[in-house]
């Protein structure tokens, strides 16, 4: 019976890969891998908007092309995100963050072909290692998804903040510190359990929480563009370039580095399988694995490591094929796109479920071929794009920046369609910009913000199911003893060199600029919890027990920084700095630090004359000012280039955010003052 049950599964294969080879099936399959690579390339559309745009289109189709046009548009998005990560440290989407820790250095060097390269051909591999995996997973993965329960959920998600907490150098606190904030700054808006009001005042904005995506690019866009307005230059200084010679080493760097590929491409899958579990924290626990599994790896991740772009892309793209199994085994999507396609599913009358691996099965594994078909066009097409979109990092930095700012304030728009968000982009990359000066790490804020929604959630079920007995079940006990480790791995190391003498305070405390920050997270926590402890237990049992652990740490790693050997260890300086800092490096050159900031500043004024402009007249007519001042007065570029790029970019945004996707833009001044004459000024 079960040699049967094999060959009835090999064969409905075989019928699936038949039937999605059809020509038609295949151009509209082309069709959605085209999309997906669009959307890849633009900050701040993602792949829910992806979904919304194509599912339209499809509810005429049959089932399997409708199926194949979506899968094929949702499994390349995270392989020409990478696109912009590399090039300019700018997201594509959040799942690309990690790439941008040693792929933009690598651009810096002149290796963004290399770094391309290696992107796409981890992404390939990746993505069909992940529907190799749903594959073979489809006829035993309930017994294993049914075993996870709200506790294992807790406890892997704080596996997965202290696994990037804990890449943070000797100073893994400061990495639990941005999460804490992270996740408070999640926990803002109204508690979906008893309707309390978190930290709103009378912002209505705030209500609903603060969306991610401004908050993404204000942390990890906006910092990168900053600093690369203060060099003044290219973003690679590099002047000999060999795109063919970059394609074919990122290529010979994968091969190299199978084991790697493998590796991650299976614990992508397995964390797509995970409901919850997105992209953005898939990249960065494939990031702190490699990490910690590599040779060598702690002294090079950050600085230019094509191993760290392999890990999180071969990771991201496998996590595809891993999301579809909740959602056809069980109609349990695995993130908001999964739900989506979920409803594309029912819609043409199939049910998740049992019907699915058993009477569809063929239905089941032409999502499989599509998936794997997908990342091959993908790959394909981005490698023979490869050498171009290497040549765009050597442009001038005033042909780079007004282009992507524009995007990236165009898209930051799209968290909610209101006001708040370009607030948020502005205070958040304000804050950004300062956590990579001052070397404190930004991963663990962007996680602990994705997270911090599931881990309260969980935390209130198994609290409120198991109280104290969910800390038993092994499961949790394991993750929670590995996030343990990963976090007190350095002061352990610390203690067993230098006993007890480590808790005695040495000298007097030395502070330095970089220390500036413990005291704003420190007034931060206080005054957040401070204002929870009036609140319903369920409203305030989350934000008392992070911001507790914030403070805790914040305390605790001021005094260690202050008091502690390092900070008096060479006359050089007042502290040693050693291991990996999980982030990039700012790169200032020869300028003062009083030049940098007067830079910084200039360019921070920049966006508020953005921001006042569009107030004034709307988003795209100042985004058209904005190009042609930006290059007028920052590099003197002649009138011609500059109106004709502006044009350009007009048409841009306007054919993609105003026609395709139709934004609500915000009202302006203007536009309140017309209505206002008419009504209150009689015609002549």
């Amino acid at each position: 019976m079960e040699s049967l049950g094999d060959l009835h599964m090999f064969q409905a294969a075989g019928d699936a890969l038949i039937t999605i080879l059809q020509v038609e099936r295949l151009a509209f399959l082309a069709i959605g891998v085209l999309v997906g690579l669009s959307i890849g390339l633009l900050p701040g559309i993602g792949g829910h908007t992806g979904f919304a745009l194509l599912v339209p289109f499809t509810y005429t189709m049959d089932p399997i092309t409708a199926f194949a046009m979506l899968l094929g548009m949702a499994a390349v998005i995270t392989t020409s995100d990478t696109i912009p990560a590399i090039l300019f440290g700018v997201p594509g989407t959040a799942s690309s963050q990690a790439t941008v820790l040693d792929g933009l250095p690598m651009t810096r060097r002149g290796e963004a072909g290399r770094a391309l390269s290696a992107a796409y051909l981890a992404s390939l591999f990746g993505g069909l290692f992940g529907a190799f995996c749903l594959f073979i997973s489809v006829p035993i993965v309930r017994p294993l998804v049914l075993s996870i329960g709200t506790p294992e959920l807790l406890a892997l998600s704080i596996f997965g903040i202290a696994m990037v907490a804990a890449l943070s150098g000797n100073t893994p606190m400061r990495g639990v510190i941005a999460a804490c904030f992270g996740i408070l700054v999640g926990m803002v808006g109204t508690d979906a359990q008893t309707g309390t009001l978190r930290w709103t005042g009378d912002v209505l904005y705030l209500w609903d929480g603060i969306p991610l995506l401004p908050i993404l690019l204000g942390i990890f866009a906006l910092p990168e563009l900053c600093d690369l307005a203060i060099r003044r230059g290219a973003v690679s200084d590099k002047v000999v370039f060999d795109s063919r010679k970059g394609i074919v080493q990122g290529a010979r760097d994968v091969f190299k580095n199978w084991f790697l590929v493998l590796r991650c491409g299976g614990l992508g899958a397995l964390l797509g399988a995970i409901p919850g579990i997105s992209g953005s924290v898939t990249d960065w626990i494939a990031y702190g694995h490699a990490i910690r599994s590599e040779k060598g790896a702690s002294e090079t991740f950050s600085t230019g490591d094509v191993r760290g772009v392999i890990a999180p892309e071969a990771a991201n793209n496998a996590r595809e094929g891993g999301g579809l199994i909740p959602t056809i085994a069980f109609g349990v999507p695995g993130s908001a796109s999964m739900a989506i396609l979920l409803g594309a599913i029912m819609v043409h009358g199939f049910v998740p479920g049992p019907d699915m691996l058993t009477r569809n099965l063929e239905v089941t594994y032409t999502m499989v071929w599509s998936i794997a078909i997908a990342n091959i066009l993908g790959a394909g097409l981005c490698f023979a794009l490869s050498g171009q979109f290497a040549k765009i990092s050597m442009l001038r930095y005033t042909l780079v920046l007004p282009l992507i700012m524009a995007i990236v304030y165009v898209g930051a728009f799209q968290g909610s369609r209101s006001w708040g968000d370009m607030y948020v982009l502005l205070i958040f990359g304000v804050l950004g910009w300062t956590m990579k000066r001052l070397e404190w790490p930004r991963p663990p804020v962007i996680l602990g913000l994705v997270l911090g929604g599931l881990i309260e959630r969980y935390m209130k079920i198994s609290i409120i199911r198991y109280e104290a007995e969910w800390l038993l079940r092994p499961g949790v006990m394991v993750l929670l003893g590995l996030a343990a480790l990963a976090l007190f791995r350095p002061f352990i190391g610390e203690v067993i060199k230098d006993g007890v003498g480590i808790f005695v305070p040495r000298g007097k405390p030395v502070f330095r600029p970089v220390d500036l920050l413990y005291g704003f997270f420190l007034m931060v926590g206080i005054y957040l919890v401070a204002n929870a402890l009036d609140w319903p237990f369920g409203a305030r049992i989350g934000p008392v027990v992070v911001g507790g652990t914030m403070i805790f740490f914040t305390v605790v790693s001021l005094f260690f920084v202050a008091y502690g050997r390092s900070a008096t260890a060479t006359p050089d300086g007042p502290r040693i700095r050693t291991g990996l800092h999980m982030d990039l490096k700012s790169e200032k050159g020869d300028l003062s630090d009083g030049a940098v900031v007067w830079r910084a500043a200039q360019f921070f004024g920049w966006f508020l004359a953005f921001l006042a402009s569009m107030a004034l007249i709307g988003l795209i007519p100042t985004a058209a000012i904005f190009v042609v001042a930006f290059m007028r007065l920052e590099g003197r570029e002649p009138w011609k280039l500059c109106l004709g790029y502006s044009v350009s970019v007009v048409i841009l945004i306007y054919v993609i955010f105003d026609r395709t996707i139709s934004v609500p833009w915000p009202r302006t001044f203007l536009g309140q003052m017309v209505p206002w004459f008419h009504a209150n000024i009689p015609s002549m």
